[in-house]
């Protein structure tokens, strides 16, 4: 079928892609956050086409998968012809981030939309946001292996966060120093160079990342961070935070999580004095990873979806 969507997440679309449907991509010619087109950085399969905002409009759409607020609104419908997703073209909703705001005022921008189906990555996602009436289902993410690629070399701990220094203490950024104490930290990511960080595509990141002893996950409120299965499925021992999905995601053998920094800040110290202890660790890490984010899983549950929508 023809799917036609944004590349909005890099990562989480890599995956969705890997389909086996023809995917109809926006692109403009500034290549911005309405037309980026097909992924710069990552390896996309060549059933991935770019679509003008004229080629859009007389595209045979089989369906349209929505993932921000403006695409639902307007956006959408203005790229197919004036064909609204819901009414003329069946449609879902991928909402990637936990809400923000008072527990009571988390209602989805997609509420009450018997016409839609919201999508959720996480059960952390669809226990928190409201979405009224609207059909909800929970596809957890499933991400391309990166193979097994863990060395540990270098004894020192990794972090992943985009863009570290505007989302601050959402993403955990002012825990670096506490970490920093245990073992050194190398930064990764969007900006990160404002924080003395680099900045690498996905390839060249993976590698980086698997050379380090350890992953800190200092995250405090997002979905679920895909650099954190990433690193599970590198075979990477993890540390990270216990908040929204991680402790769905990381089982006890696999990785040390806690909302106690002081224990965190230990078991990066032990992991990075004690190699052995960390590759056990993160074989544990990537078996678990692959079973339960594996891209086949997610696949499959996207397909029985996709075919349900459009029956």
């Amino acid at each position: 079928m023809n799917v036609f969507l944004w590349h909005v997440h890099g990562s989480w679309t890599s995956a969705f892609v890997h389909g086996p449907h023809r995917y109809l991509v926006p692109v403009l010619p500034e290549r911005g956050p309405e037309g980026r087109g097909r992924a710069q950085t990552y390896d996309w399969p060549a059933n991935v086409v770019e679509v003008t905002p004229a080629d859009a409009a007389t595209a045979d759409v089989d369906v349209a998968v929505l993932q921000r607020p403006d695409e639902l609104h307007n956006l959408a419908s203005a790229w197919l012809g004036g064909r609204v997703p819901g009414r003329d073209v069946p449609a879902l909703y991928v909402e990637h981030n936990t809400p923000q705001g008072r527990i009571d005022d988390m209602r989805h921008v997609a509420h009450d939309r018997p016409d839609l189906v919201l999508v959720h990555v996480t059960n952390f996602n669809a226990l928190m946001w409201d979405a009224g009436s609207t059909p909800t289902r929970v596809i957890e993410h499933g991400i391309v292996d990166p193979g097994y690629r863990y060395t540990g070399e270098l004894a020192r701990a990794v972090v992943v966060i985009n863009e570290a220094r505007r989302r601050g203490r959402v993403t955990g950024t002012d825990l670096l120093a506490r970490f920093e104490d245990a073992a050194p930290v190398d930064l990764f990511g969007i900006d990160a160079g404002a924080l003395g960080g680099l900045d690498l595509p996905q390839e060249k990141l993976h590698a980086e990342m698997a050379r380090r002893r350890v992953y800190v996950h200092p995250v405090r409120w997002t979905s679920l961070g895909l650099s954190l299965l990433e690193a599970m499925q590198l075979g990477m021992p993890v540390v990270a935070l216990a908040a929204t999905e991680v402790p769905e995601a990381v089982p006890p053998d696999a990785g040390i999580v806690s909302n106690h920094v002081d224990d965190l800040t230990r078991a990066v110290r032990t992991l990075v004095e004690d190699r052995d202890a960390a590759v056990a660790m993160g074989a544990r890490a990537r078996e678990h990873a692959r079973r339960r984010y594996g891209l086949s899983r997610f696949l499959r549950e996207w397909d029985e979806l996709l075919m349900e929508v459009t029956r």
